[in-house]
């Protein structure tokens, strides 16, 4: 019997990013698949984090317990940190458009939205300063006053380096999602 949802590499379905009739659509959902490099480094800092906890079980067992809980500490940390690494991305629901950072959380409602569309443009490369040439999914907003925002969804961002078609299924998606809630 053959499990497709543990293969990582298994050719392409429409019908996986489309909401099945019964799927709650109020319920916030990203959609695409987190990229190969935002889930390698998740998976790097739980395994440093697992390092950190069993030398937290030392100390504590040779040493004083302060010591032992800020080494915990530290651990949580790193775990909180490879989880919220995890979460970031584009989240859609019937409400809005949500786009969770590290540190932030900006979340638009559909009936503030003009339009979402794909531009070329310079985009920073893994989140880093250097810049490349490549496409952002922009939101633009109705207010005019709004600040501008960064993109939504970069081909050259963690989930999408080196995966093009990823990204154009995903910013199909989000605007697909805009063209249903924008209307009512």
């Amino acid at each position: 019997m053959p499990l497709p949802f543990l293969t990582a590499d298994r050719a392409f379905d429409a019908a996986d990013d489309v909401a099945l009739p019964y799927d709650d659509r109020d319920l916030w959902r990203r959609p695409y698949r987190p990229g190969p490099w935002r889930v390698g480094v998740a998976a790097l800092m739980l395994l440093l984090a697992s390092f950190v906890l069993f030398s937290a079980i030392i100390i504590a067992a040779t040493e004083s317990l302060s010591s032992a809980g800020v080494v915990f500490g530290v651990a949580v940390v790193v775990i909180a940190c490879a989880l919220r690494l995890l979460r970031m991305g584009a989240w859609v629901s019937a409400h809005g458009v949500r786009h969770v950072g590290f540190l932030s959380t900006r979340t638009v409602a559909w009936q503030q939205v003009t339009s979402v569309r794909t531009v070329q443009q310079p985009v920073r490369w893994l989140g880093l300063p250097r810049t490349v040439q490549g496409q952002a999914l922009l939101l633009v907003r109705r207010d005019p006053s709004a600040q501008t925002s960064r993109p939504l969804l970069t081909s050259h961002n963690a989930d999408f380096l080196a995966r093009e078609g990823a990204f154009d299924r995903a910013a199909d998606a989000v605007e697909a999602w805009a063209g249903e809630y924008r209307q009512g």
